[in-house]
Parts: C-alpha cells; sequence; structure tokens
C-alpha cells in the first residue's frame, strides 16, 4: 500500500497566541516528564508531618492496594489521552506519523522504537495520544507504550502515566497485555532504553540494537508480529554531551543506571522567551515517525537461541530497510547510514 501521513496545520499559518500555545504545550511536557514525579513524592512525604497528614495516609493505603494495577493493563482514560494540550505539543515541532503498510486488528504486534532520544517525545504524542488520530489511522490496534518500571513506584505520577496507555516494560506486564482474549494489542518497546539515550546527538542515528533480543523473545511467545518503527528528529531537539567511552564521566553515567534503572545526561533545549538562550523547551526540528511492516512471528512458547537470533536478524534488516527508504524525505543526508551497538 502507499505511505499514509498525518499532517499538522502548516507554519505560516500560525498566529502568534498559536506559537505561544506550542510553545507551552512542549514546555509543560519537558516539566512534567522531569519533575511531576519527584515533586508527588516530596510532597506526599512531607504531608505526613503536617497537620494534612491524612491525606499521603490515605493515598499511600490507596498505592498498596494498587500496586498491582500498572502490571494488568494499568487505568487508561480516552479522555487524557484527547486533551487538546496534545495537539498543541505536536504541532510545536512539528510530530508526524507515516503508515506504510496494514496493521490488521486480526493479532497482536509488538513494535520496537527507535531512537529513544532524551525523552521519546515523538513515541509519546504518536502511540500515547491520539493528536495524530492513531485509532484512525490503524483501526482497531489498542496501542501500548511501555516504560521504566520504576516510573510506577512514584506516587501520582503512576496514575498520570497510566492514564495514557503506559505500561512497566517487564515481562509480566506485556505477557498480561499479550495475553488478552481481545487480539490489536500493539506493545511499543523502545528498545534501547536509558543506554540509547546517551547516544542522543543531534544527527546521529547510533542504536542499542545488537544484543538486545528481549523483545524478539517476547514476539515469539506469543505469536506476535514484530514491527519495526523509527521516529526521525527525536535526537535533534535537543543539545547532548555525549562523554567518551571508557570516560570516567561515561562510567558514572552507566554505573547509575545500573542501580537507578536510568542515564542521567546533560543537555539543553532554547529558553523559553529567546531562541539564543539555552533551556529546557526543546528546538522546534520536525519529528517523522515511521511505522514499518509486520514481520510475521510464530508462536514458539520456549523459543530457542537460533529461533531468537534467526528473527532478530531479519528484524534488523528490516529497520535498516525502513530507515534507507525514508532518511532523505525526512531530511537525512543520502550518505547518512544506521550504526548499531
Amino acid at each position: 500500500m502507499g505511505v499514509a501521513t498525518t499532517l499538522p496545520p502548516p507554519t505560516t499559518s500560525k498566529t502568534l497566541q498559536k506559537q505561544h500555545l506550542e510553545a507551552v504545550g512542549a514546555y509543560q511536557y519537558v516539566l512534567t516528564f522531569l519533575f511531576m514525579g519527584p515533586f508527588f513524592s516530596l510532597l506526599v512525604f512531607v504531608l505526613l508531618f503536617t497537620s494534612l497528614w491524612p491525606f499521603s495516609v490515605f493515598y499511600l493505603v490507596w498505592l498498596y492496594v494498587d500496586w498491582d494495577t500498572p502490571n494488568q493493563g494499568g487505568r487508561r482514560s480516552e479522555w487524557i489521552r484527547n486533551w487538546a494540550i496534545w495537539r498543541q505539543l505536536r504541532d510545536y515541532y512539528p510530530v508526524k506519523l507515516v503508515k506504510t503498510a496494514e496493521l490488521p486488528p486480526d493479532r497482536n504486534y509488538v513494535l520496537g522504537a527507535h531512537p529513544h532520544g532524551i525523552m521519546c517525545t515523538g513515541f509519546l504524542c504518536n502511540f500515547s495520544t491520539e493528536s495524530n488520530g492513531f485509532s484512525q489511522l490503524f483501526p482497531g490496534l489498542r496501542p501500548w507504550l511501555a516504560v521504566l518500571a520504576g516510573l510506577f513506584y512514584l506516587p501520582v505520577y503512576r496514575d498520570y502515566i497510566m492514564s495514557f496507555g503506559l505500561c512497566p516494560v517487564s515481562r509480566q506486564s506485556l505477557d498480561f497485555i499479550l495475553s488478552q482474549p481481545q487480539l490489536g494489542q500493539a506493545v511499543v518497546i523502545m528498545v534501547g532504553g536509558a543506554h540509547e539515550a546517551l547516544y542522543s546527538v543531534p544527527g546521529e542515528h547510533c542504536l542499542t540494537l545488537q544484543k538486545r533480543k528481549g523483545f524478539v523473545r517476547l514476539a515469539l511467545r506469543h505469536g506476535a508480529s514484530l514491527v519495526p518503527v523509527y521516529s526521525f528528529g527525536e535526537n535533534d531537539i535537543f543539545r547532548l554531551k555525549a562523554f567518551a567511552t571508557g570516560s570516567w564521566q561515561h562510567w558514572c553515567q552507566l554505573t547509575f543506571k545500573k542501580f537507578m534503572g536510568f542515564s542521567p545526561c546533560i543537555f539543553w533545549g532554547r529558553g523559553l522567551f529567546s531562541a539564543t538562550s539555552w533551556g529546557l523547551l526543546p528546538f522546534a526540528v520536525p519529528i517523522t515517525t515511521v511505522v514499518g511492516r509486520p514481520i510475521p512471528v510464530p508462536q514458539r512458547l520456549h523459543p530457542t537461541e537460533e529461533e531468537v537470533n534467526h528473527y532478530h536478524a531479519l528484524y534488523m534488516m528490516a529497520l535498516e530497510q525502513l530507515f534507507e527508504e525514508h532518511k532523505e524525505s525526512c531530511g537525512v543526508p543520502a550518505s547518512t547510514c544506521l550504526t548499531f551497538i
């Protein structure tokens, strides 16, 4: 089939008010991503020592009762997924969603998302909100964006991200989703994870994939088709201070990731009120998320290493082909190639 693309409004038609709304949409996502979890964790703790302690106690009891919900499909809210603020976030860059093939809802899918970038903005916008009309472009599919399991330990923030259809990237959680009687489940996994974020340098396309095979085993266990997804521009919306492999700074990042699950990065964007100053507002660089063709996978409850390696190799070839077919239309020089580590 041909390529189907969702297109945001042309930038030439934007009023000053529209530009401000878009900046607010982009900025609120950054602030929420970075600070909402720590803020509410601290708030719940501090309130325990004030006259408002019943609020914290009530929430902590609720947290105990609700602890397993993230691993059992979460608590999705279509109302939140359709908030107008996500359309402002989409239009700021702008973010596009490109469909290259049909994904029939008569089966399940494991979508490998690349690259991770700093904040996974394109994937959040396209799969966790309806700002680009995912449900219209892929009717019958139910997307789930799998993220770091530790995020679901953070009070209030866990409830917020569950409303988008986010789930822990754990075996228990993903097995639960792909074992549902209703087909059409589409699990989106950022395969490179936090390690790949360390290589989110503008203009570079370096993926942590060669030894990442857990998502292939997951697809084999459930007979879910593998789908490569590439988000062009994801690495370009922030500037990153990349440390050389083997340096003490890089060693500190990897050590921190080993214990905490994510890698601390030094990154910056532009200022909120000035494009020439630095700040946390991302650079308005187009992000184009291209969803590739499905790779049929047989169901193997106990896949062998040979089967895993075979479908992992097929997936890497399909991902590289997807990148080559769309890179020039997305502003990537023809001489640029994917790098796998």
